[in-house]
């Protein structure tokens, strides 16, 4: 089987409620390698429930998720990022009194061989350690362009660099899944491209340009996107899947899901 139709992900039959509330009702599809998969549909659908789920914040009553064929259902989200699932959220989470530095250095905790006792002596291996992982932060910070907000602390920056920098920070788990929940919510057009570019960039990888990098080199072949903007989206994304209402309504490639019947009608509020 080529690559380019390997699973990454497989969600079977997921289910999700809080109290009498069900956010997921029987969701199922693949994730597959070399793809940006799009997840879409009115606000309430459940979309940011999923992406918790994949990643073990949320833990599904019932169904199953597997990653390359290892079960993760109700995974912790620490192991989730050990294995190579990183995101960002919809809300910014990031150490608003941290710079900007220092908010991506911290996601490659992770990744960091040398215990407490040799952080905290601060030689040898654990120096050389940490002038390595400065290296790959500093690549990153390069590759997103905010050089210039390097030492500023993120909490009195703008929100679309705020953005920026928290993409930053999942670049820097080195994922091989990349879970980007509304990454351009709240921008303008400029913004916008901006994002686009950098996503476009990320999967396809940099090559030679950044040699030293795996995750900016080689890219990232499997990024799950939520958006609203569908000129984005059909911009993107290879395949779309449609929630509304905690269930999926419709699946595949942009040009049939811009015609297919049940998505207008879950944009344009029919049922709401």
């Amino acid at each position: 089987m080529g690559s380019e139709n390997q699973v990454k992900i497989r969600i079977d039959n997921l289910s999700l409620s809080f109290g009498g509330v069900k956010a997921l009702i029987d969701i199922s599809f693949d994730i597959k390698d070399n793809e940006i998969l799009a997840i879409i549909g009115p606000n309430g659908a459940g979309k940011t429930c999923l992406l918790n789920c994949i990643n073990g914040f949320y833990k599904p009553q019932k169904g199953e998720i597997y990653y390359e064929d290892q079960r993760i259902t109700r995974i912790r989200p620490d192991k989730a990022a050990q294995l190579g699932l990183a995101r960002t959220f919809q809300n910014i989470e990031l150490y608003t009194g941290l710079n900007t530095l220092d908010n991506i250095m911290a996601a490659r905790h992770v990744l960091m061989k040398q215990n407490f006792a040799g952080g905290a002596l601060y030689f040898g291996w654990a120096h050389k350690e940490e002038i390595e992982h400065r290296k790959t932060v500093e690549d990153i910070i390069d590759f997103l362009e905010i050089e210039p907000i390097r030492k500023k602390v993120v909490g009195a920056l703008p929100y679309g660099m705020r953005k920026r920098v928290e993409l930053g920070r999942a670049l820097a788990l080195e994922p091989k899944v990349l879970l980007l929940d509304e990454p351009m919510a709240g921008m303008n057009l400029e913004e916008k491209e901006d994002i686009a570019r950098f996503i476009i960039d990320i999967f396809e990888g940099q090559g030679d340009m950044y040699a030293e990098t795996p995750v900016l080199r080689d890219g990232v072949s499997c990024i799950v996107l939520i958006e609203h903007d569908m000129g984005v989206v059909m911009d993107l994304a290879d395949r779309i899947v449609v929630l509304d209402f905690g269930r999926k309504i419709a699946e595949g490639i942009p040009d049939e899901i811009r015609t297919n019947p049940q998505v207008i009608s879950a944009y344009l509020g029919e049922g709401e």
